[in-house]
């Protein structure tokens, strides 16, 4: 991810530096790849871009874009922050764009620009085990999985965070249906014959996540992500669990999107 001070010609113009000039960023690999052949290692970071919308993520932007220093290529998609996200984003390297405040449409956005055969799609609150890409390819090289997701790790004490995970485990291995909080990989053609994500407001990870069934498994790495434990310290571990699995039961049931983003 580390930045050039020259615009390469031929690519996005958006506010933020590029990473390193196209002809060195992407390897003799990555080209093999568009031209349909064999898909380079997804060991290897340089054959990954990575996709993070943000939204007033000035916190917690920082530790996650610090683990992707390397010759990864970062997407940082901004719904309209006002605390600076921006800013960090550009002075840490990565390319930053403006979009609409919903995580669909930012979600889809940086996916369109990124330019490597290994999409990473990642919240900002994520912090990345240090050896991500392996854990990744240790999945990704099986020809019958379409996509993979890290294993949950809630950045919190206490028993009901630890039984959150493990029922996202179950989850996971029984069904699975990660969730973005997890983190969502996969090659980027199998991302383009999917569809992608739709420019949705809520449901935008699991409406991807069936789909993505219809082209091989969804599975877990053998590595965990740590995330916040924010977003069940404001309403409680049940209430929160509670609340999310009655709006995917109504968003199954064909309750409008919109309506349900109101209700989140």
């Amino acid at each position: 991810m580390r930045c050039c001070s020259k615009l390469c010609s031929g690519r996005l113009r958006c506010n933020g530096a590029p990473s390193c000039c196209a002809g060195k960023a992407i390897s003799i690999a990555s080209m093999t790849w568009r031209l349909g052949m064999v898909r380079p290692d997804p060991s290897d970071r340089s054959q990954w871009s990575v996709v993070i919308p943000v939204l007033q993520e000035a916190q917690q932007l920082p530790s996650l874009l610090a683990q992707l220093q390397g010759p990864e290529e970062v997407w940082v998609v901004d719904g309209g922050s006002r605390d600076g996200s921006g800013q960090i984003a550009r002075s840490m390297g990565a390319h930053w764009l403006r979009s609409a405040a919903s995580r669909g449409v930012q979600l889809r956005l940086g996916a369109a620009q990124a330019t490597r055969p290994w999409l990473l799609f990642l919240h900002a609150d994520a912090r990345l085990p240090s050896h991500w890409s392996s854990a990744l390819a240790r999945v990704l090289h099986d020809p019958a999985v379409a996509a993979a997701a890290f294993r949950l790790r809630v950045n919190g004490r206490g028993w009901k965070l630890r039984l959150l995970e493990q029922l996202v485990d179950w989850r996971c291995r029984c069904r699975g249906l990660p969730y973005g909080d997890q983190g969502l990989a996969m090659a980027a053609d199998v991302y383009q014959r999917s569809g992608g994500y739709q420019p949705i407001p809520l449901m935008e990870d699991l409406e991807l996540v069936q789909r993505l069934h219809r082209h091989g498994r969804v599975v877990q790495a053998p590595a965990a992500v740590q995330v916040s434990a924010r977003r069940w310290q404001r309403l409680g571990v049940w209430r929160s669990s509670w609340r999310n699995a009655q709006l995917r039961r109504a968003w199954r049931q064909g309750v409008p999107i919109d309506q349900l983003a109101g209700r989140y």
